[in-house]
């Protein structure tokens, strides 16, 4: 059954209170507030092919310090006149091969975008991160998932945003946002 962020917030609400620290999580919730502009073509300037440089941390929340590295392509897709796009993620390195597919839909109501990934291996879509860009070109998406068997937040961020190149990076919190370890690194380069 697919949730809404506001019931998936309200699932794991309970968890990070126990956690102890509904303070952080109701920043990171309100980090997620609509903007007040319309921001249904905040992904066109991604359109087309791109080389991805991607470090991605295997086993998060362990304390592990083990990077893997992988080189592809990531080729973007505009969808319903930009309040959609498809990214088809394709990158490989000594520890195998990534592909992956995600679905990007912009609520005009909430003025926010989802972002919807999936591994080809699993072929399992993974809970959503919702959120959005601000007027500095930075965007910034809450959401929560299961590592390891425990509820965790997911903070996903795109930055350095230019015609050429963009940044982006996923960190996982399991104390309600207090802190934060980032275990997803791309660097995507226009081809």
């Amino acid at each position: 059954m697919k949730i809404g962020l506001h019931m998936a917030i309200g699932l794991a609400l309970p968890a990070l209170v126990v956690a102890g620290s509904p303070a952080a999580f109701g920043q990171a919730v309100s980090s997620i507030a609509a903007p007040a502009r319309d921001g249904s073509h905040d992904f066109d300037w991604e359109a087309g092919s791109w080389t991805t440089q991607l470090r991605y941390l295997p086993e998060p929340l362990t304390g592990s310090t083990r990077w893997v590295e992988y080189r592809g392509t990531s080729k973007v897709r505009m969808l319903s006149g930009g309040r959609a796009n498809l990214v088809d993620l394709s990158v490989e390195g000594a520890a195998g091969r990534i592909e992956g597919v995600s679905l990007r839909l912009y609520n005009p109501k909430a003025r926010q975008w989802t972002l919807n990934f999936a591994s080809v291996r699993s072929g399992l879509l993974t809970p959503p991160v919702t959120g959005a860009f601000d007027d500095k070109g930075r965007g910034t998406f809450y959401g929560v998932d299961t590592v390891n068997d425990r509820i965790v937040l997911v903070r996903f961020v795109i930055s350095e945003v230019t015609t050429k190149s963009a940044r982006f990076e996923q960190a996982f919190s399991a104390d309600g946002g207090e802190t934060w370890e980032t275990n997803w690194i791309a660097v995507d380069t226009r081809r």
